[in-house]
């Protein structure tokens, strides 16, 4: 589990609690919607004190070159709609699964080989989950 890594010494800033209503949180799930993401998740981690983040948010595509265009949405529509760039991202080489860290939020995009390899809805099965798929 190498891509989560990068998630084990951060902190989560306790003052700032993020909601589905949230700009950031839109712009995600939009940004994924225009590039076709498929099964969009939610993981509704604030009630997990273990947790790294307030939200996840899990996509799937079928190609690397899908992966990447979805991650790069993402990335351009945040900075536009909420002048926010990542806190950190991995993954763009291999575009199996590239995380984007935006410290409340954090996103998969990912091929449904890995998905189903790393199970993440499972790993984190005590959070809500909400289906974002109707666009």
């Amino acid at each position: 589990m190498e891509t989560l890594s990068l998630l084990a010494n951060r902190k989560k800033p306790g003052l700032t609690r993020l909601t589905r209503n949230s700009k950031i949180f839109k712009s995600i799930i939009t940004a994924i919607q225009q590039k076709k993401g498929e099964q969009i998740v939610s993981l509704d981690l604030r009630k997990i004190p273990e947790a790294v983040a307030d939200f996840f948010v899990i996509c799937q595509a079928t190609s690397n070159t899908q992966v990447k265009a979805i991650a790069d949405n993402i990335e351009d529509v945040v900075k536009k709609n909420c002048g926010e760039n990542p806190y950190k991202h991995e993954g763009q080489q291999a575009s199996q699964w590239i995380l984007i860290d935006y410290v409340n939020i954090v996103v998969h995009v990912m091929q449904p080989e890995t998905r189903k390899f790393y199970k993440l809805e499972e790993m984190w099965s005590d959070a809500a989950l909400t289906e974002h798929n109707d666009g």
